[in-house]
């Protein structure tokens, strides 16, 4: 993805389910856990660049000693700078006391960190500041073990108002106004009631309070909690939680909207937003690592004991297609699959945009993210080439002498690596006439590779603003010289913003928005813009599941190719020599790439869940006042 648009958060769990002493045993190091933490989270580091966090519980200890860490940042390397942090700890405390070197009790008691349940965040902020005090995990503190919460989360909620209006209403004083500190302060208020009456109910049963404690820990009905707490969620989220006595789960979305994949043996439950990543970590098959269905929590329990609990009805599934475009690791097999299908689907539309003139076109592809599709392409490309090579062959008669039958079957496409990002570039200037310059050559380009009769086809993975595009890409592109620059994005045309978890909260911001804009004005139609406006005021004070997205009707006069030409023109400029043309996939194609992440609310407008009509509502309420504040 050219542009640059903020990713997923990322989430990563681990409990181990066996005594601190056999993974020392086994393994060589009773940070056995702390260890794998730390490849989950930078095996996920494509998810989140803000900052990451750290926390870990230890099981079984008595009063007056430390059974929480935690650790956060948002330095410009925020997972080495945690685990810097960890690794210089344990190296003092074992400089300062060589006894707990083959002591692993001592290690457990006195080290900070180690512990059998963990918790790392990576994260993106898309709601709130990036300071350290809105890095996951957050911590809800209290005296009593059982009502100590550790929670993070990918996810974002659209109804963030009326959950905290909830809050208050139950007499709450929540110390932010963000979905984050919103849920966590929920699940933990039905964590203290639960705590309370299983408190009642042992001492009616004759029990002392000292007693209590660990029988409260096994009474306690994680499932039940969070279905109270959840009922009214809408949004898209994979909800970590820890609670002190040792107790987790992890809960996803009933739409299925945020990705969780769990795995599980003899010695460790892991839960994380990505397959490959556990895969990897633990080494183990792609059929052994399990999709947590939506709706549904995996459970586990101080004691072990491990369930999968449903907690919602589940909604109709529409899990990100995003995460297949882009945010997730190609490593996949499925994501493989589906990103090199995503080249092929488009390669027709390719193909009558260059009049089938493979010998005068070079393929390539920017960023590398976009590596997998051009794969596909090339395949696809190839397939072409040779049934036009059989056919000139066939036609040939026979008669065709073996140097022309060799120079025929030696024909393949033309393959470069035209762009090259430069790593090392920053764009620390913010005025805009200075950054221009300075965005234009964050790629370096290959010379001598094109010819001045040749197309140029560069495949990405979408374009959501377009503005790398105009500033940068296209100007580059240009310097070679080509005929025509053909920019082919994997994904379909962005028409509405995200609100559950993806950076993309403005409409106007979004290219095919402001192509829409454009056509309407062409047509003198734009007191659509107007009506529009009308309509979504009329249904501010209306519930949610009453709601319509009526920001469709901004696009609905126009055809798909009409948007693209427009956003052809938008993005070009008078200095560019070659001609441009920017080609879009197709929903169509997208849904047979992809068929089982389905959710394309940012494509099509059919948004999962009630609360997405009216957060596109809002966003295009704040456009047309000018308002600049987020629509969620």
């Amino acid at each position: 993805m050219s542009d640059a648009l903020k990713h997923e958060c990322g989430i990563a769990h681990i409990r181990l389910l066996k005594p601190l002493e056999y993974y020392k045993e086994k393994y060589g190091s009773a940070f056995y856990g702390v260890n794998k933490m730390y490849l989950l989270m930078e095996k996920q580091h494509n998810r989140g660049q803000d900052g990451a966090g750290f926390a870990s519980i230890k099981l079984d200890t008595k009063p007056g000693e430390r059974y929480i860490s935690r650790v956060r940042s948002i330095q410009q390397q925020p997972i080495q700078d945690i685990f810097a942090q960890i690794n210089e700890r344990i190296n003092k405390e074992f400089k300062e006391n060589p006894e707990y070197a083959n002591d692993v009790a001592l290690q457990k008691r006195h080290i900070p960190y180690i512990g059998e349940v963990l918790l790392g965040h990576v994260r993106y902020g898309t709601f709130g500041k990036n300071s350290v005090e809105s890095v996951h995990p957050f911590l809800r503190q209290n005296n009593w073990m059982h009502r100590n919460l550790i929670m993070a989360g990918n996810f974002n909620m659209t109804n963030v108002k009326e959950l905290f209006g909830n809050l208050v209403d139950l007499g709450q004083h929540p110390k932010e106004y963000t979905d984050t500190i919103t849920i966590m302060e929920k699940v933990g208020h039905f964590l203290d009631d639960a705590v309370s009456k299983i408190y009642k109910k042992l001492k009616k049963e004759g029990y002392s309070k000292s007693e209590c404690s660990p029988l409260i820990a096994e009474r306690l009905n994680i499932a039940k909690i969070l279905r109270r707490a959840a009922k009214n969620w809408d949004g898209g989220y994979a909800m970590a939680g820890l609670i002190g006595h040792g107790d987790s789960f992890v809960l996803r979305d009933p739409a299925g909207i945020r990705p969780a994949y769990y795995y599980k043996d003899d010695e460790v439950v892991v839960v994380a937003s990505e397959r490959p990543v556990i895969q990897t970590v633990f080494n183990v098959d792609f059929d052994d690592v399990k999709e947590l269905n939506p709706g549904h929590a995996i459970i586990t329990k101080k004691s072990g004991e491990v369930s999968i609990k449903q907690i919602l009805e589940p909604l109709e599934r529409k899990a990100c297609s995003f995460e297949r475009i882009y945010f997730s690791r190609g490593s996949d097999s499925e994501i493989y699959q589906e990103r090199k299908l995503l080249g092929k689907l488009i390669m027709p539309k390719v193909l009558k945009s260059i009049d089938n003139d493979i010998k005068n076109s070079v393929f390539s592809y920017i960023p590398n993210t976009a590596e997998t599709s051009f794969f596909g392409m090339i395949e696809t490309v190839e397939e072409f080439l040779n049934k036009e090579k059989t056919k000139a062959i066939l036609n040939g008669g026979g008669k065709m002498s073996a140097k022309k039958v060799t120079e025929i079957l030696s024909e393949h496409p033309r393959i470069e690596k035209i762009a090259i990002k430069d790593v090392k570039l920053r764009t620390f200037i913010t005025e805009d006439s200075s950054r221009d310059d300075l965005v234009a050559h964050v790629y370096d380009i290959t010379y001598g590779v094109i010819k001045p009769e040749d197309n140029l086809v560069i495949i990405d993975d979408s374009i959501v603003r377009g503005t790398t595009l105009k500033k940068s890409i296209l100007k580059m592109m240009d310097r070679l010289r080509p005929k025509k620059i053909v920019v082919v994005s994997s994904a379909p045309q962005i028409r509405y913003p995200d609100c559950y978890g993806i950076d993309m909260a403005n409409l106007e911001s979004l290219v095919a928005f402001r192509a829409a804009l454009a056509l309407l004005k062409d047509a003198n139609s734009y007191s659509i813009v107007e009506d529009v406006y009308k309509k979504c005021k009329a249904q501010v004070n209306l519930d949610d599941k009453d709601v319509e997205n009526f920001v469709k009707e901004i696009y609905a006069p126009f055809t798909d190719e009409q948007l693209s030409d427009k956003i052809s023109e938008l993005l070009s400029d008078e200095s560019l020599n070659a001609e441009v043309k920017i080609i879009f996939q197709s929903v169509e194609n997208l849904h047979k790439a992809c068929p089982k992440n389905l959710g394309d609310w940012y494509f099509t407008g059919n948004y999962p869940t009630v609360g997405g009509n009216r957060v596109v509502n809002r966003a295009f309420i704040n456009f047309y006042e000018g308002n600049k504040e987020r629509a969620y």
